[in-house]
């Protein structure tokens, strides 16, 4: 296919950076895009095992989900006949409010197979379950559609008081775990929508089999929430207040454009959920939303956490250990109010409960939370008084993205190439031995630094993607590809090799963890990190050490790191307390 012809759909898959590059270098966008791991075209599907009560009826959910693919059976029309059977089992399939709601889905077929089915009872959404097993991944990554364990909503939800008339609201309800998990006697207090047609009609059921002794036609609407309020013929469910707002919606960027929150400008459709569902709250309502765990610290996410810290009162963050099935991110759940901003809140991990001033989510400039103790923000605290210098001015630079690793590295030195390093090779002060080889010939490459930066007499480099600072020193004149990035610092009366012991040691470990907490090593970041003034003869003493690890046998570089750290503590006059924390913190022995 020619790059010209390239589909917009595929298009909005890729930078447009990334598709100059490629139309630059005549690349195959078809080619490129069929070598990534993409789960959006995952057929694959994962049984949500976090949503199951008895793991045994995954046997039933297995038998149904083979009938479908055999018979090539319409899983909507295999929900409703679940559902027949389902209130038929309770007597409720001919009564007259039953039978309105039924009245809508009159197209469905029944499944006589499955009638015959003996449905699990000790599941308490199987409706839900049948259809969350069938959607592949792919659909589910698109869509965000993870439904909630059980133990997760009775959470969130434990606090909602309903004995004076207050309104619920989940906008974007999927099957109703949330709805289903009140502890609510009257249905007409509850309200949820989504914008999947199924999953509205196992909600309805649902609702109409918990609450079956009561006649009431339950308020669930198949419609999308994020829609401009002037496309959607001004239904009264988007006019309407409400008590508690509480849900757990779809992780990833918006399909489409259509949203009208100017406060968001990344596009993540669970940040626009938020805003548009804190419109919708009475005052003093609360509202409280599960997130994944990048939602705390993660750049992109900044304009959601500017939302929350000026606009809302943050009550709570609970912090979740559990994953769900086909993701590896954790989540954690936050729970705002309508009311003036406070100046705590209180953080639940591991049944502990903890206070944190708000005033350390100010610290940095993307407004990060990073859920501070005390002695977590006396050492912080400490470190920023002392602040004179930082990396702002520094030259910066990534390391090359050559368009083709495949065919323009070599596993051995030919005429005319150069060995070039990764990010795996960058180890703390050294390189280990580059073990690829390239033709250095710019024009090829599809982003390339300035060559003055590549070959300067002495630079920094780090690992990009890292849990940990990752520096090591150069002055070979080397190249390095993408997976690392460039400093050359400027901060003076500092060498190279000072700065890159500051960055190396254990309080910086420290203060990059705490406050920033991101598996990326970023600029913006590195530049916040607030270095000393020193004496020549401190800056001596640390250039010194480094020079030792650098000519030393491996044997002898963690006794210097050591006395590097042990120094640059000093600089500080840290406590033994605070400097056992640190060294704990950067272990991974606590949080």
């Amino acid at each position: 296919m020619e790059l010209e012809n390239f589909l917009f759909d595929d298009v909005k898959k890729i930078s447009n950076a990334t598709f100059r590059n490629w139309k630059k270098l005549k690349t195959s966008p078809n080619e490129r895009l069929q070598t990534r791991a993409n789960k959006r075209y995952s057929k694959k599907r994962i049984f949500p095992v976090e949503y199951i009560n008895n793991k045994d009826n995954i046997v039933f959910l297995q038998k149904i989900l083979d009938i479908v693919d055999e018979k090539k059976i319409d899983i909507f029309s295999v929900i409703y006949t679940l559902s027949f059977v389902l209130l038929k089992n309770e007597n409720l399939l001919e009564k007259e409010h039953i039978q309105k709601v039924l009245k809508d889905y009159e197209n469905l077929k029944i499944i006589d197979e499955i009638l015959t089915f003996e449905i699990p009872k000790d599941e308490f959404d199987i409706l839900g379950l049948v259809y969350q097993s069938h959607l592949n991944e792919g659909k589910k990554n698109i869509t965000g559609s993870y439904y909630t364990p059980k133990k997760i909503v009775c959470n969130m939800t434990k606090d909602f008081d309903f004995s004076k008339g207050q309104l619920f609201l989940d906008p974007c309800c999927g099957s109703g775990s949330f709805l289903l998990n009140l502890n609510v006697e009257n249905p007409n207090l509850i309200f949820g929508i989504d914008n999947d047609e199924i999953a509205v009609f196992i909600c309805k059921i649902n609702l109409l089999l918990k609450f079956k002794n009561i006649e009431f036609i339950p308020q669930i609407f198949h419609l999308d929430f994020l829609m401009n309020k002037s496309l959607v013929q001004n239904h009264f469910i988007f006019e309407k207040k409400f008590d508690y707002i509480a849900t757990n919606p779809p992780w990833g960027a918006m399909e489409n454009s259509f949203g009208d929150v100017f406060q968001i400008t990344s596009g993540e459709t669970f940040s626009h959920f938020f805003v548009k569902s804190f419109e919708q709250l009475k005052e003093n309502g609360v509202i409280r939303f599960l997130f994944p765990e990048s939602v705390l610290k993660v750049k992109v996410h900044r304009d959601i956490r500017k939302f929350i810290l000026n606009s809302t009162l943050l009550s709570s963050i609970s912090i979740y250990d559990d994953f769900f099935s086909g993701v590896t991110t954790k989540y954690v759940d936050i729970l705002c109010k309508k009311s003036s901003p406070a100046k705590s809140f209180s953080v639940f991990e591991n049944e502990n409960k903890r206070i944190v001033n708000i005033d350390s989510f100010f610290e940095t400039e993307n407004f990060v939370f990073n859920l501070l103790s005390d002695l977590d923000t006396s050492i912080i605290q400490i470190v920023k008084n002392r602040k004179f210098y930082s990396l702002k001015d520094s030259t910066w630079a990534l390391g090359i993205v050559t368009g083709g690793n495949k065919e323009k590295l070599k596993k051995e030195c030919l005429p005319g190439y150069e060995k070039i390093y990764t990010g795996k090779e960058i180890q703390p002060y050294c390189l280990k031995s580059a073990k690829n080889f390239i033709l250095y010939e710019r024009k090829e490459f599809q982003q390339v630094a300035k060559d003055e930066i590549y070959r300067a007499d002495e630079k920094l480099v780090y690992k990009f993607i890292s849990k940990k600072l990752v520096f090591a020193y150069d002055n070979e004149k080397s190249l390095f590809l993408n997976s690392a990035n460039i400093l050359i610092p400027k901060i003076e009366a500092m060498s190279i090799k000072t700065v890159m012991a500051f960055l190396n040691s254990a309080l910086f470990q420290f203060m990059y963890i705490k406050l920033f907490g991101e598996l990326k090593i970023l600029k913006g970041n590195l530049s916040e990190l607030p270095f000393p003034e020193i004496s020549s003869e401190e800056n001596e003493i640390l250039t010194s050490f480094v020079n030792q690890i650098l000519n030393c046998d491996d044997s002898q570089k963690n006794k210097i790191k050591e006395k590097i750290d042990a120094f640059i503590f000093s600089i500080y006059e840290l406590s033994n307390e605070q400097i056992n924390y640190i060294k704990e913190v950067v272990n991974g022995k606590t949080n």
